[in-house]
């Protein structure tokens, strides 16, 4: 009895002791890197757009500013069945597994066994015999590992931080899914206006022809003029096929998008060739790119996992405490050993603390300190790429706006060259080569025009991907929970 109580109270300061370091960490304390984004300073060609960090709801479901309900069917139809879109939800789920591994290993281990051993043992004293034993045998044991220096906790939060970031990728392709989709469908639009344009000019085309063969017919004008007429109708029929089959491509595209066999999809209608009055967005300031950007996020949550790995490498240097208890019992009977007098149990403490391992250790913690630096190098250019994006957005516009509206005028006077060309022309007052040039230009101007009107559709439709979504409003309630957590 005196002995039972020595040893309670020698294992009572231990217990003290192993609860005052249990939870101690070592290793960094994250903190986000500096990058160019940290200044107050806004987007250089923000143009008329509006610079208010606190007013980014226009910037939610974006793509139904269209107008047009197609478009909202595609993108929907994109974010149910899209395979990219699945194999990157697979992905979070496989970082949840992770993650709740890591958790796992910080809990004891608790196994339960029941065993039957049966033994011939073979004896000769003076002669030779034999004995028959059967060994029944329970127990439960319970193992323990005290995380004395955080390295089974430094595990679990890279491996937290690494599932956010598989969460962020996934928003990130999400994004950049719808406005593939958007962008797919401005591309079919504008491809469709271009073949009704040629169209239409192959039918201006063949109205010439026939003036110029009524004035062949008469005398009026020589073969050349009946050559060069029929040799550019020639070559805007030529223009149809290949617009044709850029159409066919662009709707292949697009059912790949939304995991259709390709060519299997209805010709879409043509709803986009106006293009609406394109209001000014709130854009924020770059820094607004650092919590809303989804790769944003996944580079500087995958730099957090690798700042968590430099102390799990660390706490390899340093000793761990392992318990191993278990309670059964072992007799010759099945009966006997649910017997008070069979029962058996053990409690195995063991203190490990590596000594040599030919610089292993040292190897990893070098290693982790390298991947951090490499990872805090991509973040960086990360932010920069995305500053980048939203000017390159902004700039590419404002120019568009520009050269749109003196392309107006440029087709307004090309058309009213070539009509009074025409006319000139069945007077006998200009040459053959005036009308076509004039027909030339009028369809040139045409197609640029149409082309302009996609260009700053697209336009619009990168400068929304490049100042991020208002899609993952939960993604960052689930940050600021889990640091609360840590705090």
């Amino acid at each position: 009895m005196r002995g039972t109580l020595t040893n309670k109270l020698i294992l009572f300061p231990v217990i003290i002791l192993v609860l005052l370091l249990n939870g101690c960490m070592v290793g960094p304390k994250y903190s986000r890197p500096e990058t160019t984004a940290d200044v107050n300073d806004g987007f250089v060609y923000a143009g008329k757009h509006i610079e208010d960090v606190n007013d980014l709801t226009s910037v939610d479901r974006w793509w139904e500013q269209f107008g047009d309900p197609i478009t909202a069917d595609l993108v929907r139809e994109a974010l149910e069945k899209n395979y990219d879109l699945q194999a990157a939800a697979a992905r979070v789920l496989q970082a949840q597994a992770t993650l709740s591994e890591a958790a796992g290993r910080q809990w004891p281990d608790v196994s339960y066994s029941l065993n039957r051993s049966r033994s011939k043992m073979s004896f000769n004293f003076g002669g030779r015999f034999s004995v028959l034993n059967t060994t029944w045998s329970q127990d439960i044991s319970v193992a323990y590992v005290l995380d004395l220096f955080g390295k089974l906790k430094r595990a679990e939060r890279a491996a937290w931080a690494q599932m956010l970031a598989s969460q962020a990728n996934e928003l990130a392709l999400t994004n950049t899914t719808i406005a593939s989709v958007v962008n797919a469908r401005i591309n079919i639009a504008t491809i469709q206006g271009s073949l009704t344009i040629a169209r239409s000019n192959t039918e201006s085309l063949k109205r010439t022809l026939d003036i110029v063969e009524r004035r062949y017919e008469q005398g009026l004008v020589g073969p050349v003029d009946l050559r060069l007429a029929r040799e550019n109708l020639a070559a805007s029929k030529a223009a149809e096929p290949a617009l044709e089959m850029s159409l066919i491509q662009a709707r292949n595209a697009l059912d790949v998008l939304l995991a259709r066999r390709p060519g299997s999809s209805d010709e879409l209608p043509d709803t986009l060739r106006g293009l609406p009055e394109l209001k000014p967005l709130p854009i924020g300031i770059p820094a607004s790119l650092l919590a809303r950007r989804p790769d944003v996020m996944a580079a500087e949550l995958s730099l957090r996992a690798a700042n968590e790995q430099i102390g799990a490498s660390i706490a390899q240097l340093f000793p761990d405490l392992n318990i191993v208890a278990s309670y059964g019992a072992s007799a010759d009977r099945w009966r006997d050993i649910w017997e008070h007098f069979a029962e058996t149990y053990g409690l195995t403490t063991s203190l490990a603390q590596p000594i040599f391992k030919g610089g292993q250790i040292r190897a990893q913690i070098k290693g982790a300190k390298a991947l951090y630096a490499e990872l805090a190098a991509n973040y960086a250019q990360t932010v920069l790429v995305a500053i980048r994006e939203v000017e390159d957005a902004l700039i590419t516009e404002q120019k568009l706006q520009e050269q749109f509206r003196h392309t107006q005028v440029r087709f307004t006077e090309a058309k009213a060259a070539e009509d009074l060309a025409r006319k000139r022309y069945e007077q006998g007052i200009e040459g053959i080569l005036t009308v076509l040039e004039s027909e030339r230009r009028r369809r040139t101007a045409e197609d640029e025009l149409a082309g302009l009107r996609g260009q700053i559709w697209t336009a619009r439709v990168n400068l929304h991907l490049a100042i991020g979504g208002n899609w993952y409003e939960k993604e960052q309630e689930t940050v600021v929970v889990k640091e609360d957590a840590e705090k």
